[in-house]
């Protein structure tokens, strides 16, 4: 159940701005939370429910702190500092990370780049539940690993995260910033350290009201917080300074302060330690747990962390810059502030201080009865003290908004008793026991001791069904259900009809109302805000400038409910969800999701085609979700001259959810070498379809749709492969290279630990390792010696980028990548060919330095860093400043066989369709047919 205040809280703020950068429409001022990200999970973790959440809720009414975090990435952030201020200082907290994680790895599944993005912020938003934060983002994507400052902001552009950071700041109004990294060297990645950097730069830029004034127009106001700190560096310092992570090289040991512009020579000082390892007996954790299972909701980038062991932990904080007066040593991160609720008369001119302190003295005595009487074995008791500190918020709200106090000062003061008026509201319903399960009808009655029943999972246009409120009051107190309704964030057009009434709810009664829904002939689909045309775009635009710098648009409906206890309304309310059943989980709720009748998906959106290709083959998932049979046809729109077989193709599907495969053999014309692009379109019903979506996400985590065009984008390319090549491949977390072998004319085999065990290996001419494939499959390393018997038999193992699990001498003579090992992130870096005549570079396809033109992101990973002589070195690369990277492709031979290792990050050329990525993949493919090598060398 999620928790809301009375709508005054959004009173005053919906008000218009042009955005920079932003498409050009009207956009709004989001109210102080991003509105829906704990509503849309179905119910609280087990730290938020009953006398647990009923006394993380006094601690945020005894205080005015506020606290922001700035991050670069998700699982960047300092998740025990989080969980001790959100929950034990009661710190009303906030999380704004930079970007997504769009260019990091993925432990979990296949889903890489903006499908990633997607997927790391469903991941962050399951930990934030733990931490206890709100959480923000900004524009830019993540371009993967960046090794220094500069290249980070040279691709994001400093204006563009400045602005995002700033208006985050303005919205929420923090009394502290902190970040996790200082800005420097010891950051360990160029986009931590723009991280470090913004928060600093954001606390004192943000309360000018010349810095990005359009925001200022928009309705937001100048905010100028009180302290600013960062996390005292992680990295050592020695006598040569500070170990570069990110360069492999050694830099001097000073830190900018980016507030005053001078240099702390060596490590900053510990102005804080803050104690995350606190137990708190209502939870049966400390703190630092807490946040370690918020943690392991990222398993994307850690596959899963354990809980620590209870015992001290703290962490350090260095403070960079203060509007207050500070100590050199500090017992919390508010020292000096008052962060009492008198406190907020602050804002008030002098001489109206006194009149306002004494109502705000009120209030605070009444959180103090409140708190002195609560009991954990009866919440309830103190549930008369929280309506009456709620009746007290909504008449300060209202005699500020009725007083002549300046416009700043009344937008200030509204805008701490708005947080305070939630937090009451969500005091009082939780100690109340009041419970909220909102989800489309199933195939039986919803009623209490019942399993919620199956239910579709996608909404579409003009759709009717029902959607049922379940409510339960499980406390003591009798309370009056005024109204429920269905929230569809201004959508139009939905036809929501009530079929039942609220009325008197006793203690342990339970109630089911259902409301009758019609969606629209054409709703707004649920799906991502954000786009960008290209990868090679480091920030996305925004489509839907309503929901900037929030975590997702609005899942489709939200039941809201208006309850009456006490002479005082409260509200709840809570995502419609959706319910299907998982053999071994049992029955899972999910939000309702608007989706297209029929949705298109394409096995891959780019390749290559051979200049000699007579054929291409094309397959097309038509998905249904179309409740009940459906019947259309699909068609290509092909290059001038192209023809498909068939023409069209029909379509039919009896249910919702069925998919039909339609297979096209597409006979080009001529083919150049230049680009093509392929479109797939379905026609149903008399409406057009021409892109689709699939879920994204993995067991255990809650899936989003990751939308794209049905688009196949091609290029026209000479290259070649060794005639009837047998391939079996070995996934390591998931890639998309089997497919993209298939425009080469190559069938893969996808190998289980079963055929490495006992299979015929023999049968291939090449066996081809995914990428991290020795960090998953703990098979590899028992039967390591069966592929390198593969290969003393004359077969070739090709190793794609392995992390340090690799580095235990698994090739047939030692190869180490080292203890750090090295990364060349610019696409465009310079590579040599060391040997150009060597067989490996010129059969089947001539390889040049041009094959290394129009990379994406990055030319490789975990380059290796030593080498038997028995390893022929065939190219060299190097960032600016990085010393030169030889062990981007090494072969041996090994009896009569060849064993390659790789880190050129083929993963994430050949599903982009890079034509020379192609062109020396096949090379290194065709090894055991190559005419220049002698098998018995």
């Amino acid at each position: 159940m999620r928790l809301i205040s009375a709508p005054c809280l959004l009173a005053g703020l919906c008000l218009s701005f042009a955005l920079p950068g932003v498409a050009q429409s009207q956009t709004q001022a989001p109210a102080p939370f991003p509105p829906g990200d704990a509503a849309t999970f179905a119910r609280p973790i087990p730290t938020d429910r009953g006398a647990a959440a009923v006394q993380d809720s006094l601690r945020k009414l005894r205080t005015r702190a506020s606290l922001a975090l700035v991050t670069a990435h998700p699982d960047d952030e300092d998740g025990g500092m989080l969980a001790y201020e959100s929950r034990y200082a009661g710190a009303d907290t906030t999380l704004l990370t930079l970007n997504r994680g769009e260019g990091g790895q993925n432990a979990m599944s296949g889903s890489y780049w903006d499908e990633l993005g997607l997927l790391r912020t469903q991941e962050l938003l399951a930990a934030d539940r733990y931490y206890g934060v709100h959480q923000y983002w900004t524009r830019v994507a993540d371009f993967g690993f960046s090794k220094t400052l500069e290249e980070a902001l040279g691709n994001w552009g400093h204006d563009r995260v400045l602005y995002d950071v700033v208006r985050v700041i303005r919205m929420t109004r923090p009394l502290v910033v902190t970040a996790v990294f200082a800005g420097a060297v010891s950051d360990g990645h160029g986009q931590h350290q723009v991280s470090g950097e913004m928060a600093q730069e954001a606390y004192k830029v943000a309360g000018d009201p010349n810095v990005f004034p359009d925001q200022i127009r928009a309705g937001l106001l100048p905010w100028s917080p009180l302290k600013v700190y960062a996390r005292v560096p992680f990295a050592r310092i020695s006598s040569k300074g500070i170990y570069d992570y990110a360069t492999d090289h050694w830099a001097p040991a000073r830190f900018r302060n980016y507030v005053d512009g001078s240099w702390i020579e060596g490590a900053p000082s510990t102005t804080v330690k803050i104690s995350e390892g606190g137990y708190d007996p209502l939870y049966g954790l400390s703190y630092f747990q807490v946040a370690r299972q918020g943690l392991n909701e990222q398993k994307s980038q850690n596959g899963g962390v354990g809980l620590p062991l209870p015992g001290p932990v703290s962490t350090p904080y260095h403070l960079y810059g203060a509007r207050v007066k500070t100590a050199s040593q500090e017992s919390g991160f508010f020292d000096g502030i008052d962060v009492s609720l008198e406190g907020i008369a602050g804002y008030a001119p002098e001489a109206q201080r006194p009149e306002w302190r004494t109502r705000l003295a009120a209030l605070s005595a009444t959180v103090d009865k409140a708190c002195a009487a609560f009991s954990p074995d009866d919440p309830a008791k103190i549930a008369p003290l929280l309506a009456e500190g709620l009746k007290q918020t909504n008449e300060l709200l209202g005699a500020i908004a009725a007083s002549s106090l300046p416009a700043a000062v009344r937008y200030n003061m509204t805008h701490e008793l708005a947080i305070k008026q939630r937090q009451f509201n969500d005091a009082l319903a939780q100690a109340l026991g009041l419970n909220v399960i909102a989800t489309v009808a199933g195939s039986g009655a919803q009623r209490g001791g019942s399993e919620p029943q199956p239910t579709f999972q996608t909404a579409i246009p003009g759709q009717q069904f029902k959607v049922e409120v379940h409510f339960a009051n499980q406390g003591s107190q009798p309370v009056t259900v005024e109204q429920v309704h269905l929230n569809t964030d201004g959508d139009q057009d939905w036809k929501i009809t009530p079929i039942d009434h609220g009325g008197d709810v006793a203690p342990g009664e339970a109630r089911t109302l259902a409301l009758s829904v019609a969606v629209p002939p054409h709703p707004t689909l649920t799906r991502a805000y954000f786009s960008r045309p290209t990868l090679e775009q480091s920030y996305y635009n925004v489509d839907d400038p309503r929901y900037l710098n929030l975590s997702n648009a609005p899942y489709p409906l939200t039941a809201e409910l208006a309850i009456r206890y006490d002479g005082v309304e409260l509200h709840t309310a809570n995502v419609v969800q959706t319910v299907h059943r998982v053999t071994g989980p049992g029955p899972i709720l999910e939000p309702l999701l608007v989706a297209p009748s029929v949705s298109l998906w394409l096995s891959s959106s780019a390749g290559v085609l051979p200049l000699n290709s007579t054929s291409l083959r094309l397959e097309v998932t038509v998905h249904s979700n179309v409740k009940g049979p459906a019947k259309g046809a699909v068609h290509l729109e092909l290059p001038p001259g192209w023809t498909s077989a068939p023409a069209a193709a029909e379509f039919s599907t009896a249910l919702d959810g069925d998919e039909q495969n339609v297979s096209f053999e597409i006979h080009p014309k001529d083919v150049q070498a230049k680009p093509y692009a392929i479109q797939a379109v379905a026609e149903y019903n008399g409406e057009r379809y021409s892109e689709g979506y699939r879920m994204v996400g993995y067991t255990g985590l809650r899936p989003y749709p990751y939308y794209r065009q049905a688009t196949y984008q091609t290029s026209g390319v000479d290259v070649k492969t060794a005639p009837g090549l047998k391939i079996g491949y070995i996934m390591g977390t998931g890639d998309d290279v089997p497919r993209s072998l298939e425009d080469l004319g190559i069938h893969v085999d996808s190998l289980s630990a079963q055929d490495l065990a006992t299979g015929r290996l023999s049968d291939y001419d090449a066996l081809v390792v995914g990428i991290r494939a020795y960090a998953v499959r703990p098979e590899l390393r028992t039967l390591n010696d069966r592929l390198l018997q593969y290969v003393k038999d004359g077969g070739v193992l090709l190793v794609q980028y392995q992390t340090p699990e690799f580095d235990h001498n698994y090739g047939p003579y030692p190869l180490s990548l080292g203890g750090n090992p090295e990364k060349v992130i610019d696409e465009n870096s310079a590579v040599t060919l060391l040997h150009p005549g060597d067989p490996v570079l010129s059969w089947p396809n001539k390889i040049t330095p041009a094959d290394f033109s129009h990379w994406v992101e990055e030319r490789g990973h975990d380059f290796a860093g030593e080498w038997n002589a028995n390893y022929v070195a065939l190219t060299e690369t190097h960032d600016t400043g990085q010393d030169p990277q030889k062990g981007g492709i090494l072969y041996a031979h090994y009896g009569k066989g060849l064993y390659v290792y790789t880190a050129y990050a083929f993963y994430r050329q050949l599903p982009e369709g890079v034509p020379g990525a192609f062109r020396i993949f096949a090379n290194l493919l065709s090894l055991k047919k190559n005419p220049g090598l002698d098998p018995g060398k």
